[in-house]
């Protein structure tokens, strides 16, 4: 189900501000991957947010069965810093806050998402 920016936009804000209970960190998190999988279109990172949720991204090769080989995962609060960039890619990965397995399982082109940092994080 699409999240509306009505929606996930507020949920976002109360995320990084550290401040959104359980289901608006939820909301957040979703609203955020909703946008990356609209940003780069495709189907060959899976990228996983425990528990909260996944998408498939980036054009390239598709998957279709078994375990994708291009994985990247990370925690909630993780996530929402790359999102808003608040974090770097590059730094996430060298501090092993980020895992990411497959030579196209690299985000740092489409992160941040400028709407996301437009509203809490960078400009």
């Amino acid at each position: 189900m699409r999240i509306p920016a009505d929606d996930g936009e507020p949920a976002v804000l109360a995320a990084l501000a550290g401040t959104a209970e359980r289901n608006a960190l939820a909301t957040a998190v979703r609203y955020t991957l909703q946008r990356l999988a609209e940003r780069a279109e495709g189907n060959t990172v899976e990228v996983r947010v425990p528990p909260f949720g996944a998408v498939q991204c980036i054009p390239g090769p598709r998957h279709t069965r078994g375990t994708p080989p291009n994985v990247v995962e990370t925690d909630a609060a993780t996530w929402l810093d790359l999102a808003a960039g608040r974090l770097a890619w590059t730094a996430a990965l060298a501090d092993a806050r980020v895992s990411a397995s497959g030579q196209r399982a690299d985000l740092s082109a489409v992160l941040p998402l400028p709407e996301i940092a437009r509203l809490g994080g960078r400009s």
